[in-house]
């Protein structure tokens, strides 16, 4: 086979589940809202998610999405349930099922456990509308019909394609509900690249006596043993009250050292850069680098609450490059 064919047959297989995908979108109405709600007002049960074959393989990745988004779930297999698994479901919880055909063998068993125990809410996810579990489901989502990609419209991929949407769907919709934004989702993903790319400032940050900080009343002689003592190339100049009032770097040092006059009796805050750079102690680090890199700096000032004057911690440029953020 020519290596044009086998372009063509890749984008043959996009073209087709990309129709899928227009189909769901067109799917996404009441139904769809019934299944987040009862979803979200799911307060003192659990969140169970089952399938078989291709779509209890979906089911996993539909539970491993929402746990990692806010939504704590896990998933039952279908045949286990049948052999004892099943005490895994208590009243209250919401068991969604997950089958195209909607007829599965393994499903039947949990269907039945579900419909007798009237504080269980089955949620039936199928494309088969005449099928046993869009039947007896309190909550029924139809899947469009597709053409599955491939000889014959037999091989699960269209379809596959169409229920691993949907959960992200789910998922998505449940936690912008809940507010779940990036420092909630790092919280559950503290390892990995993903964990180094949602590192915040405050993560990284010098606080307490390690910011390098002195008084605005110090002389330029004592400035400059300070800014050696700290070794990061700069202070932070604070006021009687506390409050940040400037910033000076080994930089601003030796353009003042080619100065003709005497700098050293100099206090601090005759020459310092008033209104220091500061941000947020919850912007991600990456943030940060990219104001310094902006701005042509190496350190910022750290603040919260829109305090700028109340620093509560300083990151240098070096605390980021050495977390493996670039």
């Amino acid at each position: 086979m020519s290596s044009k064919n086998l372009i063509n047959i890749g984008k043959e297989v996009i073209k087709i589940e990309t129709v899928s995908l227009k189909k769901l979108h067109s799917s996404i109405g009441k139904s769809f809202e019934k299944v987040i709600k009862t979803i979200l007002n799911c307060r003192n049960g659990k969140i169970i998610i089952s399938g078989v074959g291709k779509s209890g393989i979906i089911g996993k990745k539909w539970s491993a999405t929402l746990s990692s988004t806010g939504t704590p779930s896990f998933f039952l297999d279908a045949s286990n349930a049948s052999h004892g698994d099943m005490g895994q479901i208590t009243s209250n919880d919401i068991i969604i099922l997950i089958s195209q055909s909607g007829e599965s063998d393994e499903l039947k068993n949990i269907i039945q456990y579900a419909s007798r125990n009237r504080n269980i809410k089955l949620i039936g996810i199928t494309s088969k509308k005449e099928s046993l579990l869009y039947k007896n489901a309190n909550i029924k989502f139809l899947l469009p019909s597709v053409k599955e990609a491939g000889p014959g419209n037999f091989v699960p991929t269209s379809s596959t394609t169409v229920q691993i949407a949907l959960g992200d769907a789910i998922a998505v919709a449940c936690m912008k509900h809940k507010k779940f934004g990036k420092l909630d989702f790092k919280k559950f993903h503290p390892g990995g690249s993903l964990s180094i790319k949602l590192k915040t400032v405050e993560d990284l940050m010098l606080k307490g006596r390690n910011i390098p900080f002195v008084s605005d009343n110090i002389s330029m002689k004592s400035a400059l043993m300070n800014i050696e003592k700290k070794g990061l190339g700069v202070i932070v100049v604070k006021d009687s009250r506390n409050n940040t009032n400037g910033i000076l770097t080994d930089g601003d040092l030796k353009r003042l050292s080619n100065l003709k006059y005497s700098f050293q009796n100099l206090k601090v805050k005759d020459v310092m850069k008033k209104k220091p750079i500061s941000v947020d102690k919850d912007i991600l680090a990456a943030q940060a680098l990219s104001i310094m890199n902006a701005k042509k700096i190496t350190s910022l000032c750290v603040h919260q609450n829109n305090k700028k004057n109340k620093t509560i911690g300083f990151i240098h440029i070096h605390n980021i490059l050495n977390a493996n953020i670039t």
